[in-house]
């Protein structure tokens, strides 16, 4: 994954910053507008050197069951988090992820305690219970709604899963994200000891349904944990030799899909983006794989296709380049649905055809080299969208969730799953 450490974000205050030697502030920009006429403004002080008050939503209560610190109702979860140095793309993912409600309500209703891995877990469990957590607190109801929360205690223990998070530098989102997830799923994984490799490559005579399941056996037998079962699907992948036919099936897991976009400025669709991923591409000259069936190398084509739909499918649109970077940020809006996103067209011949409605979008404001992370978030209970901007958090509209600073999408499955 693309390593964005340069990426940069504004502080809480709304003064951007630049790193370099010595830190330097650059000109203080204008600051969003949050007295819209339609938005409901959630942790913004009243008076500047008085106490803050908040203004508190509109919608009834209707509450859900949950633990003692955290209930989950349409009034609560519309809490900010202070910006305590460059931790907006923490900010970001974490509200996100707050909003989505199968994780949710996994963790604040405490569900996860029994599943807790202290043998091969790195953080024995310490990383879930920090999320947790601040999830609780979030969702906490009657509790103190006159400040941001401090994310503080959980970025101790995510910079200690990940050292590469410590200190206060910017990093990119999609790798914060990626990072969390492996965290919290390590401490809750199902696998208590390491089992023995399997050497044998997996039969070729199975048809592509078997060779699927048997390749999630596999996978599950070293990562087997409830957010996997959230989070992870499975790529197909074929290569078909020009020469004799033969299409080589591997299946891989995965966490997210990265995305390239197929225009540098304008306005392209999601499903231009997927057509891109999944086109079928052309191995030739030293790029030639070698043939399982023939035995040498020979000019092939590769593709890709979904075989197992994630329950929460995360979408990464690539704005950045690893190795390109003075080409800069591809700033173009790609155009993505609310609803029923169907990725019928992307699903291997032998997996059902599932639709997503989105619930969370990590958004990039300004350049490659400085920034600002916020989320736009459906509420999972009220249905109603909002945008959190570090300790802000105000109503929107759904015209305005797609933007072209969006940068990670989050997906909920609306319907069934492929048949693994």
């Amino acid at each position: 994954m693309v390593n964005l450490s340069f990426l940069l974000c504004f502080s809480e205050g709304g003064n951007k910053y630049k790193i370099s030697s010595p830190m330097k502030e650059l000109p203080e920009q204008e600051d969003l507008n949050f007295d819209r006429e339609d938005d409901i403004v959630y942790g913004v002080p009243a008076e500047e050197d008085g106490p803050r008050r908040y203004q508190s939503g509109s919608s009834t209560t209707s509450s859900c069951s949950g633990s003692a610190s955290g209930v989950l109702s349409e009034n609560n979860g519309l809490v900010g988090l202070r910006n305590i140095g460059n931790t907006c793309f923490m900010n970001s993912v974490t509200q996100c992820l707050s909003n989505t409600r199968f994780l949710l309500e996994y963790l604040v209703r405490d569900g996860f305690t029994s599943d807790i891995n202290t043998t091969i877990s790195t953080m024995k469990g310490d990383l879930v219970k920090a999320f947790a957590n601040l999830l609780s607190d979030m969702w906490s109801e009657g509790g103190d709604t006159s400040r941001a929360l401090n994310t503080g205690p959980f970025k101790s223990q995510i910079q200690r899963f990940a050292p590469a998070f410590s200190g206060y530098q910017q990093h990119d989102a999609q790798e914060f994200l990626r990072k969390l997830l492996e965290g919290l799923h390590e401490d809750v994984n199902r696998v208590s000891a390491k089992p023995r490799p399997i050497t044998e490559d997996i039969d070729d005579d199975l048809d592509d349904t078997q060779k699927a399941m048997e390749s999630w056996k596999r996978y599950l037998r070293y990562d087997d944990s409830k957010i996997v079962d959230m989070f992870v699907g499975q790529l197909k992948s074929c290569l078909q030799c020009s020469i004799c036919g033969h299409c080589s099936v591997t299946f891989d897991p995965f966490w997210d899909l990265s995305l390239p976009i197929p225009s540098k400025s304008g306005q392209v669709r999601l499903a231009q983006c997927l057509d891109l991923f999944t086109k079928e591409e052309v191995l030739d000259g030293d790029e030639r794989p070698t043939c399982s069936k023939c035995k040498e190398r020979r000019k092939m084509t590769k593709s890709f296709s979904i075989q197992k739909f994630p329950k929460v499918l995360v979408l990464h649109l690539k704005r950045f380049s690893p190795l390109e970077r003075w080409r800069g940020k591809l700033s173009c809006t790609v155009e993505f649905p609310l609803e029923t996103l169907d990725l019928s067209k992307y699903a291997s011949s032998s997996s059902t055809s599932p639709f997503y409605n989105l619930i969370g979008v990590a958004n990039h404001s300004g350049t490659t080299y400085s920034g600002h992370y916020t989320a736009y978030c459906k509420h999972p209970y009220s249905g109603t969208w909002h945008e959190y901007n570090d300790s802000r958090v105000s109503n929107i509209s759904t015209s305005r969730v797609c933007s072209p600073e969006a940068y990670v999408l989050f997906y909920e499955m609306a319907s069934t799953s492929s048949k693994l």
